[in-house]
């Protein structure tokens, strides 16, 4: 990533489509279409691991580190493989265009892909050597997973720490009755990541047939109610009877004076680095193959992260404790010599969080709407400040729209420095394509506009409002706002700042 690009950040749930949620099917491709015709090097997308309702349905609290999430699928890609008739996946009513409605496209999806698998099994294609490689080549952690789902919907949905203790504890001889009573359920799971990895390989490959490259993001921390806590529990900081002893969080600062409490299990990187990491150095490869570049969330975990003891109600009374540093990057050099991260370093970052970073020619994150405050001459996010290796975004997806914080969130003051900056006023109408602009004109290597902030959309389109857990990630692109002129402009910004 050492030379001048640009990229628009969509997550696949936010492309068109007739099944209320964007999938990997024909508006991904459509999408693709207008990265190259506006020049773009990169899409960035979200963590494509499943989502629960019970976690508000968030792309970074999943069950699992390495599956894909099976809403993402695209029906008419299952027609085009001969899973489904064009029939079968009309739906019977009619979906919001403009969001995910989750409860009503979960029973709809779960419908569809029964009767896919059951026309996999019905015509043997199970027993095809494509297949039996996918199974082969993923046992690792599908084998496992696929159970885990299996015992969630068996248990009612309850967390692996309430199911009985001979399947909590993973008693060999329970596993292997489960697995013989739930065959189908785990069938139809394994299928379901088949059909998934199947259609998000196709578009990986045409978009980089297209010199598209994939960004994609990595959460730093897991649920504890993951199928990676429930087979790894010594990774953790556990309690005797694998409930967490510690939980991860932020400290109070200047946005929360009571912290955040995000509620992760904590690692125990003493375990992690006896086991030599493997576990982190077998998920960051996964995620190589399923993308270019990825951007590691959180990423001052690794040096230093904040720690809860369980049962806490704030972030308060926590404490920082160190994480494995140089030792981690040093052994995952080893394994992979070239390192296609970026760190994402917002927030309460210190100085030896910056070193780690510098050390390993990692490229950190610029965040332009957080440029304007007082501190703008010699802030960190101010285009003036920028450096060569490192990615400026716009915003981010859980930053409001730049329309938003214009609007909503900038005070008189911000807003002013703002126009004082570009050395006029400007319409509000406006302000994110001079956003864009100075985005684009920035000495840093990347740019990464959030497709929101190309169109210019306010505060509805926020994508997640941290510490709320309703009415996030719905966001949804419309067809008819991807017009010709909007094209031609980002086109014509991406060409004059050599970012083409």
């Amino acid at each position: 990533m050492k030379r001048r690009a640009s990229a628009i950040l969509l997550h696949i749930t936010s492309l068109p489509s007739f099944s209320g949620i964007g999938d990997l099917g024909p508006a991904a491709r459509r999408f693709l279409n207008f990265l190259v015709s506006t020049r773009q090097s990169f899409w960035q997308v979200l963590p494509l691991t499943p989502t629960d309702p019970a976690c508000g349905n968030s792309p970074y609290s999943s069950p699992s580190a390495f599956a894909g999430n099976p809403l993402l699928i695209s029906p008419k890609g299952m027609v085009e493989d001969g899973l489904l008739l064009t029939g079968e996946i009309v739906p019977q009513q009619v979906f919001p265009r403009e969001r995910v409605d989750f409860g009503a496209v979960i029973p709809f999806k779960q419908g569809l892909f029964r009767r896919g698998y059951e026309r996999f099994l019905a015509e043997s294609r199970h027993r095809e050597p494509g297949y039996e490689r996918f199974l082969a080549e993923h046992a690792s952690w599908l084998d496992d997973y696929a159970l885990f789902a299996a015992l969630k919907e068996h248990f009612h949905g309850r967390s692996w720490g309430e199911w009985p203790p001979e399947v909590r504890y993973r008693d060999p001889h329970a596993l292997k009755e489960a697995r013989d009573r739930l065959a189908d359920r785990i069938g139809l799971e394994k299928f379901l990541q088949y059909v998934f990895f199947r259609q998000w390989e196709a578009l990986k490959k045409e978009c980089n047939r297209c010199g598209v490259q994939m960004i994609g993001d990595l959460p730093f921390y897991v649920n504890y109610d993951s199928v990676e806590v429930w087979t790894h529990p010594g990774f953790f900081k556990l309690t005797p009877d694998r409930r967490p002893a510690v939980v991860a969080g932020v400290p109070p600062d200047y946005f929360s004076r009571t912290g955040q409490l995000w509620g992760n299990p904590v690692y125990n990187w003493d375990a992690l680095k006896q086991a030599g990491y493997s576990w982190w150095l077998d998920r960051v490869e996964h995620n190589l193959k399923l993308f270019d570049l990825i951007r590691i969330d959180h990423f001052r975990g690794f040096v230093q992260y904040w720690e809860v003891p369980e049962g806490e109600r704030t972030a308060v009374n926590g404490r920082w404790v160190d994480g494995p540093r140089e030792d981690f990057f040093d052994t995952l050099l080893r394994r992979f010599p070239l390192l296609p991260i970026i760190a994402e370093d917002l927030g309460y970052i210190t100085a030896d969080v910056r070193e780690l970073i510098q050390r390993y020619d990692l490229p950190g994150m610029r965040v332009l709407v957080f440029a304007f405050g007082p501190d703008l001459p010699k802030g960190l996010y101010a285009p003036h400040n920028h450096v060569k290796n490192s990615v400026v975004y716009t915003g981010t997806h859980d930053n409001n729209t730049v329309r938003g914080w214009f609007d909503h969130e900038a005070s008189h003051e911000d807003r002013e420095r703002f126009f004082r900056y570009i050395g006029r006023r400007v319409p509000a109408e406006e302000v994110h394509w001079e956003f864009i602009g100075l985005a684009m004109r920035s000495v840093a290597n990347l740019v990464i506009l959030p497709m929101q902030d190309v169109l210019g959309l306010g505060r509805e389109a926020q994508m997640n409002r941290p510490s709320t857990v309703e009415g996030n990630w719905t966001w949804r692109l419309l067809e008819e706002q991807v017009t010709d002129s909007l094209a031609s402009r980002l086109r014509d910004l991406t060409e004059l700042s050599g970012r083409a």
